[in-house]
């Protein structure tokens, strides 16, 4: 079989090389427009569901409300674990599906499950609701909103109704949340002396109140073979039209609202949550993004929208997006280790003109590594997967043995020529002959020695959870680039031998470099003297062997380290736990900054909850 492709190969050389061209090309293409990320996806499909039911203590919501919503999703279709977090007013649930399932199957399914609810909740009980859809590392980007001249209540009625619509109307883009700033709010301070003056009452006022400022339908006028709607027009965001609203006659003068009350806009009371910029007082806004989404192409296009944004805001309000981007995150991740895998390619390149000391046969053996790269990326986008440190790092520790099997391959070829260019004319075989000939000799040795290493990388393959997830696509680039690396060594290494090596360049390439000959030469003595010291030799070697059991014996056992970003899979998990509590605590009322606040007291660990994480915290928030 190995003989057949290395013949086929040689016999046809052109299609061998037009194919290696075009896989350039398009692996190229693909790995420019691939989707770029810190880690893999750790994120396992979690539908979150809320229900608020106002005025219940923790134990009635976990009785009447998280039980029957628990019930309800409990029986779904690959719903692996049900969590869920009970406290005053609030239930929240968390149904977790196997790795794999469709977020948006997933969140069909949990609506189905909720619309046979019916009537099990209490009549006080809101209806319950999934939260946005997000993933673990979902912070995306943190907007500030500072200026001199503008009042913070202008600055967050802009963020609130300005901004941040234009931010979610962006394709990607899970929740944006606004904090800090004043809350604009029309107010209406009662008077009750005057109240009590014109004899109204606090139930006659509401009543006007509650619905006054909507347009009231008037119907449909049929007049001169005309159709003419009617409509009351009393929406209004002026406050001199909202103090003209009538609560009702008195001796057929009507009474007011400004007759009895103060109607001003004023900020929301009590304050939720306090928000700066380099110590100046502002407004931030907090984007998510959904899961399978690209970071790097989404933070564009937010940029591109704050950028149109920044044309209709005020001049003096300044619009600053570097206070959190995932993205610099993300390229500076990525760049670190296309750092080192360009430090391992030169590297390769200086061993390589040491020890062969021929530009060709040099060539020959890098242009294995492109290829073996470019394989492994349109490996990972069959797949669904993305460019991130892992993949990338699966291809930094097998960027040194890629080139392997075209060096035994490419050496050999050489050497054989070699030997045939010092026979006779008579005795000399043709080229390709020579070259199927050597590249035939090494093909055993070239695919054991690759089934070997790929056997060490198997059992990455076998873990499961969070720990599978982060360390398969490693595996999947190494072992992939690996296994290409071979293919390149049995078909365009041969080629490329036949063309790049069919005639000497000098009479210095007849023999072995120089360094090649001392080493053989040491190599030598080494060996003669190790045959005829064999006891010692073997001693040596089992005390070694020993002293390494007793200190493997001796290691303590851990997680993955952190990676040099400072992140690795269990900060991973263990920051998603705590951005889930900050999102409980946000829906309960509390501003992010509160929920950050009280989360980032707590001491989170590896083993804690979701659950643990939100009841300690709201220990702290009661001391707040």
């Amino acid at each position: 079989m190995l003989n057949k492709i290395i013949k086929f190969s040689l016999n046809n050389r052109i299609v061998v090389l037009i194919g290696a061209l075009l896989l350039i090309i398009a692996g190229t293409y693909t790995a420019v427009n691939m989707e770029v990320d810190v880690f893999p996806d750790l994120n396992a499909p979690t539908v979150v569901v809320m229900t608020e039911a106002k005025g219940m203590a923790p134990e009635e919501v976990e009785r009447l409300v998280t039980f029957p919503v628990e019930t309800a999703v409990n029986g779904a279709t690959d719903v692996r674990r049900v969590r869920s977090s009970s406290t005053t007013g609030f239930s929240i649930v968390w149904v977790e599906f196997n790795w794999g399932t469709d977020i948006y199957r997933a969140r069909q399914i949990v609506s189905e499950k909720l619309a046979v609810l019916g009537n099990a909740l209490p009549s006080n009980v809101g209806k319950p609701t999934l939260g946005p859809q997000s993933s673990i590392l979902g912070e995306l980007l943190i907007i500030g909103l500072t200026s001199d001249s503008v009042s913070l209540q202008d600055l967050r009625t802009m963020a609130d109704w300005t901004i941040r619509p234009r931010l979610l109307s962006t394709g990607g883009v899970a929740q944006v949340t606004v904090l800090g700033g004043d809350i604009k709010e029309y107010q209406i301070l009662l008077d009750p002396g005057k109240m009590k003056h014109y004899g109204i009452g606090l139930n006659e006022v509401i009543d006007v109140v509650k619905d006054m400022n909507q347009n009231a339908a008037g119907g449909v006028l049929y007049e001169f073979g005309n159709e003419f709607i009617v409509r009351g027009v009393l929406s209004t965001n002026k406050v001199e039209a909202l103090r003209k609203a009538v609560i009702k006659n008195v001796d057929e003068v009507p009474i007011t609202l400004e007759n009895i009350a103060e109607v001003k806009t004023g900020a929301k009371a009590p304050k939720m949550g306090l928000a700066s910029e380099r110590g100046k007082a502002g407004i931030l806004l907090t984007v998510t993004k959904q899961p399978n989404t690209s970071t790097l192409d989404l933070t564009g296009k937010l940029d591109k929208s704050l950028e149109d944004l920044q044309k209709v805001l005020p001049k003096d309000v300044k619009v600053t997006t570097d206070i959190f981007r995932q993205s610099r995150f993300i390229n500076n991740s990525i760049d670190n280790v296309q750092k080192s895998l360009y430090e391992g390619g030169i590297f390769v390149i200086i061993v390589l003109l040491l020890f062969l000391m021929n530009i060709r046969t040099t060539v020959i053996s890098l242009i294995t590594i492109p290829l073996s790269v470019i394989v492994a990326i349109l490996t990972l986008k069959a797949l669904g997967l993305t460019i991130n440190t892992m993949s990338l790092g699966g291809i930094a520790i097998a960027i040194g043995s890629l080139v392997d099997d075209a060096i035994v391959d490419v050496e050999n070829v050489f050497k054989r020529l070699r030997e045939n260019r010092q026979k006779t004319k008579e005795e000399q075989k043709n080229v390709l002959t020579v070259v199927f000939e050597a590249s035939k000799e090494v093909r055993m040795p070239i695919l054991n020695s690759t089934l070997i290493i790929v056997a060490s990388f198997v059992p990455l393959f076998f873990l499961s959870g969070m720990e599978g997830r982060m360390l398969a696509p490693l595996g999947i680039t190494f072992v992939i680039s690996l296994f290409a690396s071979t293919v390149v060594a049995l078909t365009l290494t041969p080629v490329l031998c036949s063309y790049l090596l069919n005639k000497p360049k000098n009479n210095g390439e007849e023999h072995d470099p120089y360094l090649v000959r001392k080493l053989k030469s040491g190599y030598g003595m080494a060996l003669r003297w190790t045959l005829c010291h064999k006891k010692v030799v073997l001693g040596a070697i089992g005390a070694i062997l020993i002293v390494s059991l007793v200190m493997m014996a001796s290691f303590g056992g851990g997680k993955e380290a952190a990676s040099d970003t400072g992140t690795g899979a269990s900060v991973a998990g263990m920051a998603a736990s705590a951005k889930e509590a900050v999102a409980a605590l946000t829906a309960l009322g509390y501003t992010n900054m509160e929920a950050s606040r009280a989360v980032k007291k707590v001491e989170i660990t590896e083993n804690m909850s979701v659950e643990d994480i939100l009841k300690a915290s709201l220990k702290h928030l009661s001391f707040l």
